[in-house]
């Protein structure tokens, strides 16, 4: 069976409409890469507004969203795994990764479908800070100091360039700097042997660099095992209003075996005591299941 037969590469994969193979998308309809780009600029605008002003103590996004060993780790902040991802140090910052994203991210997008691809890209931007952490850990190894702070959506995106080289390795792409034109697998390729290098020399931005190879690892191994985010689809609405409406059936199930139950017991006691025998309560049981019956007849 090849990858394009399998079943989240169907025009519903992820449940969600949004289009599981290389087909369009539905008019009217906004993919996950448009609205996590958009959720990156907003804030970013939003910092840039509100950061210097007398207010930035209160408004100023990055100090309660960057991560670092001793935020995170330390002083057991966890969402800064998550929330690193949405703020950036600067302008070019955010404008390489909110390119990449753009044109790469709707390549996974469309293999996974939406809701997959959002896990996929939160957890690979999760992979990152704990692959950073990790290696900044080992002896003699100063990645990532603990006070130093990580900004970014590198991490997602090093996820998405690698997953896409391993799907379509021979694809040719163009950059933007220098225009030059090679293979997907190439890029990938030269990305990662940087990131490494940087890692290894200790550079300025070594911590960053491990972060990259952190969502390069986690991309790679999830595109090669699709279906260990089979229980992303779980979280869906539908899925969980599914859940709802079989709770709720089980609960009147059981409400209706149970009045069946005691009915059974009132209609005994009338036949052994009598009708004058019944309490106020059971009176009104024997009522309101005499009710059920007629409105189900």
């Amino acid at each position: 069976m090849s990858w394009r037969d399998r079943d989240y590469m169907r025009e519903d994969a992820g449940g969600d409409g949004s289009g599981g193979g290389f087909g369009m998308r539905r008019p009217g309809s906004h993919s996950m890469v448009t609205w996590l780009i958009i959720i990156n600029a907003v804030l970013f605008m939003w910092d840039a507004i509100f950061g210097g002003s007398l207010r930035a103590s209160a408004l100023e996004i990055k100090p309660h969203a960057y991560f670092s060993v001793d935020t995170a780790v330390h002083h057991y902040q966890v969402w800064r795994f998550f929330t690193y991802q949405f703020v950036h140090v600067d302008f070019l910052h955010i404008l390489i990764n909110m390119v990449m994203l753009y044109f790469f991210g709707p390549i996974m997008e469309r293999w996974w479908g939406s809701k997959r691809f959002l896990v996929f890209y939160l957890l690979c931007g999760v992979s990152g800070a704990i692959v950073a952490t990790l290696l900044g850990a080992i002896p003699g190894m100063r990645v990532l100091p603990s006070f130093v702070p990580v900004l970014g959506a590198s991490g997602s995106i090093f996820g998405i360039l690698i997953a896409a080289a391993v799907l379509f390795p021979q694809q040719q792409v163009r950059l933007l700097f220098p225009p030059i034109t090679m293979t997907m697998r190439t890029m990938a390729l030269a990305f990662l042997v940087i990131a490494v290098v940087s890692v290894l020399a200790g550079s300025s931005n070594a911590g960053g660099e491990a972060a990259h190879l952190g969502g390069a690892a986690l991309g790679y191994l999830l595109v090669r095992r699709p279906r260990l985010l089979d229980w992303a689809d779980r979280f869906s609405p539908s899925a969980i209003q599914s859940g709802i409406n079989k709770n709720r059936w089980q609960k009147k199930q059981q409400d209706e075996r149970a009045l069946e139950v005691e009915v059974d017991r009132i209609l005994a006691k009338v036949r052994d005591q009598g009708l004058g025998s019944l309490t106020r309560k059971e009176k009104k049981t024997l009522k309101e299941a005499t009710e059920r019956q007629k409105m189900a007849g």
